[in-house]
């Protein structure tokens, strides 16, 4: 039987042994109540949103997220994810190997503290370390990145808020991955393959053409691929024929209307390139047979200046856009080195014959002359190696060759000259004189 005094003796080395062990350094994050932002969120009217959160498994993150600190929330509506949302771009978000992307997009749209619609920043960094820029239009309208704000202060709770916006906010680095989708098959060239050819003289085929190298140039130039008007369909392949192209053209000058479209500020380009013309599709067979384009894209601001009669004329939109096509393939760095190092350049356009003459002001690029001059503006937009574009703030139109006037000299006035008589006449006219007989004749008078 153990004594009372060893038992005493146990329980204090026990109580000691205890009280040195060392405490938990790191307690357990506290949990999620019911009265959570986050759960207002997945219970809300915001369902389109609710449901790619689950889909990215961002649910124990943002969990994480909401027991540090508090977080604000910019929750698109329902129809920017349902029905204006791009189908291919929403196919692309929701395939198992760009989850990544997708966790990216969605937390593209929370921000790691508390903000009100009293207190609007300028910018702030979000929960996928990319800045997102808030600010305040001339009306007054609070703006988020491109979107506008429609519901401020739509759900408070204590750990957070959520504002709703108009549309879906897409960073720069989830739209490169778009863009970057196709694998290198794809956008590979790939040599075409014509038709043999006999020759009738000796009934054998002709020995094939030599063999052009990948990604070389088209042999025909691109004014030669254009369409022969603005109501006819596109001109046929520049090369020879066979099932295979150069590249994916339609898909790149897609990617790059969207991208405009994500980018803001380039709604009225996008829409003339496809509803007004059909200079989308055509853009997109050159850009499949080998060609290159540099897109000069006026903003929206620009774009409002034109007046009804610049756009009236058959063929007008048609002009202007070619004016502001470069069969060429240049970034913001190669025109601003050509400019600084030549002064003026003068690249083509496919509005023949006329040249957009580019030359350096104020550490950028200006484009025209005069009052008619453009600077630019949001420096490559979108860039894959085929088409490049960049925006500037005017729209261009080509200076008209000024006719000179020939001034008309005075009119010569022809006085004519009586015929001279013959001396032979005039010999025969004095001797009829002489007899009286001269009357008689006509010639002697």
């Amino acid at each position: 039987m153990v004594s009372p005094q060893i038992y005493g003796v146990f329980l204090i080395l026990l109580t000691a042994t205890a009280s040195a062990l060392p405490e938990n350094q790191n307690p357990p994050p506290k949990q999620i109540n019911s009265n959570s932002v986050l759960v207002a969120l997945l219970d809300s009217h915001y369902t389109e949103l609710s449901e790619l959160v689950e889909k990215a498994l961002l649910l124990q993150k943002l969990e994480e997220a909401v027991s540090r600190h508090n977080i604000t929330i910019f929750a698109p509506k329902n129809e920017a994810l349902e029905r204006d949302l791009d189908p291919e771009f929403k196919q692309f978000l929701l395939e198992p190997r760009n989850l990544k992307s997708l966790q990216k997009l969605l937390l593209f749209h929370m921000i790691p503290t508390r903000i009100e619609s009293k207190n609007w920043p300028f910018h702030h960094t979000s929960l996928c370390d990319e800045k997102i820029l808030l600010k305040e239009n001339k009306n007054g309208e609070k703006i988020v990145g491109n979107a506008k704000v429609i519901k401020s202060d739509d759900i408070i709770r204590p750990d957070g808020i959520i504002h709703g916006i108009e549309r879906l906010l897409v960073p720069k680095s989830v739209q490169q991955d778009f863009n970057a989708r196709r694998s290198l098959r794809a956008t590979s060239a790939v040599l075409p393959e014509g038709a043999p050819e006999v020759d009738p003289r000796t009934h054998r085929l002709k020995k094939p053409a030599p063999p052009v190298p990948v990604g070389s140039p088209p042999v025909l130039p691109v004014f030669d691929a254009l369409a022969p008007g603005p109501s006819l369909a596109p001109a046929p392949a520049p090369g020879p024929g066979g099932p295979h192209h150069h590249f994916d053209g339609e898909s790149q000058v897609k990617d790059f209307i969207q991208t405009l479209l994500h980018y803001g500020g380039y709604n009225e380009m996008a829409d003339i390139l496809v509803n007004l013309t059909s200079l989308a599709s055509e853009m997109g067979r050159l850009v499949s047979e080998g060609y290159v384009l540099t897109v000069l894209a006026p903003n929206d601001e620009a774009m409002a200046k034109l007046t009804t009669d610049q756009l009236s004329e058959p063929g007008a939109p048609e002009q202007i856009m070619y004016y502001h096509l470069i069969p060429e393939y240049q970034t913001e760095e190669s025109m601003y080195n050509s400019v600084r190092r030549f002064g003026k350049v003068k690249y083509d356009t496919l509005r023949l014959p006329h040249k957009v003459a580019a030359e350096e002001a104020d550490g950028s690029v200006k484009f025209g002359q005069g009052e008619g001059s453009a600077y630019l503006f949001d420096p490559d937009i979108y860039t894959d190696g085929r088409i490049s574009v960049q925006g500037i703030d005017g729209v261009l139109f080509p200076v008209e060759e000024s006719s000179t006037v020939v001034p008309k000299s005075a009119p010569v006035s022809k006085i004519a000259s009586k015929p001279r008589r013959g001396r032979l006449l005039e010999m025969a006219c004095s001797m009829l004189g002489a007899v009286g007989q001269n009357s008689h004749f006509s010639s002697c008078h």
